[in-house]
């Protein structure tokens, strides 16, 4: 067993350590002999914990005198290095950060502790989240274990990477234009985008900062279902002052099995075109279920105008991402906006929206509860939507600018940061989406697609990517990899 101990999800770790199959000491040795063997490969975690070891061996003691401290009792996690740790370096991908250790952990980092879970270390991201490539200054690039060549996505690709090549049991990962779908796809594991607000933030943002990100979230990322809906019952509910009032009471599954569901899929949008295998595949999916009983639609949509969706979308990722942009550069793009006010490209669109007056950025957050209430009226009646998460598998590094730099698709170039269309259109309305697995490219490279739901049926999209997994597979390692 000690040669698979590692290729566990982190669901049949914490059962077997609970029946005392396999100890707790044994499954954190194990981890930790891999991570010296593979982690020079891939980068992927940049920062390990000094005590794991030692916290496992207490672990195993607490089990054996008949202590369960919770339900992931001596599971190793790996942690993204945004999220605050106590007395681990946490650089947030920065060089302003790099000596950074905090004295307190992330909300959703105790959650897990008080789990029983156990960190290894931290995973590595882009500095500040910013990308879909994962690397920095400080320690350098992460490469996808399905091929080096690639990137595993971003900004959480370090902990995608770690999950494929089996470093680590769970992650603790974050997304606001697709940080946790992106290498979740690219990587063929799973990532949850939650509902906004329902996982606290708190400590995953920058010192000095008390109110949470406007449509960023946190949520887990794991190599099962299973993995993603206990990690969920875990971390979900209230964290931040403000939101004291409220009980959180998510949706549970009530299909049994996937004939039960009513699906929409959405294939391709010109918005953001994919490549015709990822088209094809959303389309295999839903023939697949078509063919298992569900009732599937490939025109049922919501009644939203996408492309003015995603111009909302984009007013409110760069309202936050542009917050702390200095008063000089803020300068320039006043006059690249008034000097180019009818152009529309990445680059005009961020600089317009970085220096948007407070009235404008109302307005485009009054659409976005009007997406919302669309988005609601719309899975009354259909259960889930299937759509890509990027429009191909993963692709070769390359760290040049993202204004700048293009992404081949079916033979043609578009805009490279054009692709976040396909998280962005989920994200603004504040929808949960559950990246699965479907299985290789043509090139040997994993696809994931989007399963997503109406507001709080967070558990439902992942139940529903449960069962799917049934019927067509999950989480494949790569090759050479445990």
């Amino acid at each position: 067993m000690e040669n698979d101990i590692t290729s566990f999800d982190a669901t049949e770790l914490a059962n077997l350590i609970r029946t005392k199959q396999i100890s707790p000491v044994e499954v954190m040795q194990a981890h930790l002999e891999l991570v010296e063997k593979i982690n020079p490969k891939v980068n992927a975690l940049v920062t390990l914990s000094d005590d794991s070891l030692e916290k496992a061996r207490k672990s195993e003691i607490e089990l054996l005198k008949g202590n369960i401290s919770g339900p992931l009792h001596g599971v190793p996690f790996t942690v993204k290095d945004c999220f605050d740790t106590e007395g681990i370096l946490t650089t947030r991908g920065s060089k302003l950060f790099c000596d950074n250790i905090p004295t307190k952990n992330a909300t959703a980092v105790n959650r897990m502790l008080n789990a029983g879970a156990i960190v290894i270390g931290k995973s590595n991201m882009p500095e500040f989240a910013l990308w879909w490539e994962t690397g920095n200054l400080i320690f350098g690039t992460t490469n996808n274990p399905w091929d080096l060549a690639r990137t595993p996505g971003g900004s959480s690709g370090g902990s995608a990477a770690a999950l494929a090549a089996g470093l680590t049991g769970l992650e603790a990962g974050s997304d606001i234009g697709g940080s946790i779908r992106n290498p979740a796809h690219f990587c063929g594991i799973y990532g949850h985008k939650p509902t906004w607000g329902i996982v606290s933030d708190k400590g995953h943002d920058l010192p000095g900062t008390y109110m949470p990100a406007d449509i960023a979230v946190v949520g887990p990322m794991g190599r099962s279902a299973e993995d993603l809906a206990l990690s969920m019952d875990i971390v979900a509910g209230p964290g931040r002052t403000d939101r004291r009032g409220w009980q959180l009471a998510l949706n549970k599954p009530s299909n049994t099995k996937l004939s039960d569901f009513k699906i929409a899929i959405l294939s391709n949008h010109i918005m953001a075109p994919v490549s015709n295998e990822m088209a094809n595949r959303v389309q295999s999916i839903a023939d697949t279920l078509a063919k298992l009983g569900a009732i599937v639609s490939d025109v049922a949509l919501p009644n939203i105008d996408f492309e003015a969706c995603f111009e909302t979308y984009n007013s409110l990722l760069w309202g936050v991402m542009g917050a702390a942009t200095p008063e000089e550069e803020k300068e320039k793009m006043r006059e690249i906006s008034k000097n180019r006010a009818e152009e529309h490209s990445i680059s005009i669109d961020m600089a317009r929206f970085t220096i948007q007056e407070h009235g404008e950025w109302l307005t485009y957050s009054n659409d976005r509860f009007r997406l919302r209430n669309e988005w609601d009226s719309f899975f009354k009646e259909w259960d889930i939507l299937i759509c890509p998460q990027m429009p191909t598998d993963a692709f070769p590094h390359d760290h040049g600018g993202y204004l700048e730099r293009t992404l081949t698709v079916n033979n043609e170039d578009q805009d490279y940061f054009q692709q976040v269309f396909w998280a962005g259109i989920i994200t603004v309305a504040h929808l949960p989406s559950t990246v699965f697995p479907t299985g290789p490219s043509k090139a040997g490279l994993p696809i994931g697609l989007q399963a997503v739901g109406a507001e709080y049926n967070d558990l439902i999209t992942i139940d529903f990517a449960r069962l799917l997994a049934q019927e067509i597979g999950g989480f494949t390692p790569p090759p050479n990899y445990p």
